[in-house]
């Protein structure tokens, strides 16, 4: 467990005890930032590949995984910080998905020197307002006041995991599932992090940025629209993925991370 203020979290170290076989990768190290839907298992699919050439650092938001649930105020944004501190990180490549990836937005605009690149799964910004228009958040709002888990998570699944709604999906389910509890004991106390939108332009570092084609309207559209206001962006469309390309297309993905980390200056 990794103190941060008020709290802690859950935090894996690719080179920590008892992990001998992966002591010796080099390269920028890498941490990864899980979406809202999911939690950190959400890398496992990507995960072999990149330790192979990075020490990878990955930990869970307050209340998901294994992480405790929060008692006090806290933010996505100081907790990374919290943690690139625990682990003596000075210099790291950002691997965030949706929720993830805003937070890697921001931290790197917060504190430029410490972000060397960025890799975007599918990701949110702050001082978006395009996702305002997505019926999502009405009827999610609705369901969480009946307290409807199963219509939560039916919904979550419908909405950000389309590519698996032609057969059994049981391991996004499960990740939505534990995920919506979380919602619930979050709310209350995680803070919105200043708004990036507008100062996407002031990012500096090699940027990839995926979108899903299978995801939300909304979404792919937000996406398309930081890409253009990014300087240098390398736009990716991943054509069999929804919010959840780590599960959908593995390969690709780690790829495309370890790609964007190639050329970063440590």
């Amino acid at each position: 467990m990794v103190s941060v203020r008020d709290g802690e979290v859950w935090a894996d170290d690719s080179q920590g005890e008892g992990k001998g076989e992966h002591r010796e990768a080099g390269g920028l190290p890498l941490v990864l930032l899980h979406p809202g839907v999911a939690d950190s298992r959400v890398w496992d699919p990507v995960l072999p590949r990149l330790v192979e050439r990075h020490r990878v650092i990955r930990f869970d938001v307050r209340g998901y995984g294994h992480s405790p649930a929060p008692t006090a105020k806290f933010s996505v944004v100081e907790d990374l910080v919290a943690v690139l501190d625990h682990f003596g990180l000075s210099r790291v490549a950002l691997v965030g998905s949706s929720m993830g990836g805003a937070a890697a937005v921001n931290l790197a605009l917060a504190d430029p020197a410490r972000v060397a690149a960025l890799a975007l799964l599918v990701p949110g910004v702050t001082g978006y307002e395009g996702l305002a228009a997505s019926g999502f958040m009405t009827e999610l709002e609705r369901l969480a006041t009946a307290g409807d888990m199963d219509g939560l998570v039916a919904l979550t699944l419908r909405t950000f995991g389309a590519a698996g709604t032609d057969g059994d999906d049981a391991e996004a389910a499960d990740h939505v599932r534990s995920a919506v509890r979380t919602w619930f004991t979050n709310h209350p106390h995680q803070v919105t992090d200043a708004p990036a939108f507008d100062r996407l332009g002031e990012l500096a570092v090699p940027c990839l940025l995926a979108l899903g084609e299978l995801d939300q309207p909304e979404v792919i559209r937000c996406n398309e629209e930081m890409a253009a206001r990014i300087p240098g962006c390398r736009l990716v469309r991943l054509r069999g993925s929804d919010h959840l390309p780590t599960l959908r297309e593995p390969d690709a993905v780690a790829s495309l991370i370890l790609e964007t980390c190639e050329g970063a200056v440590s």
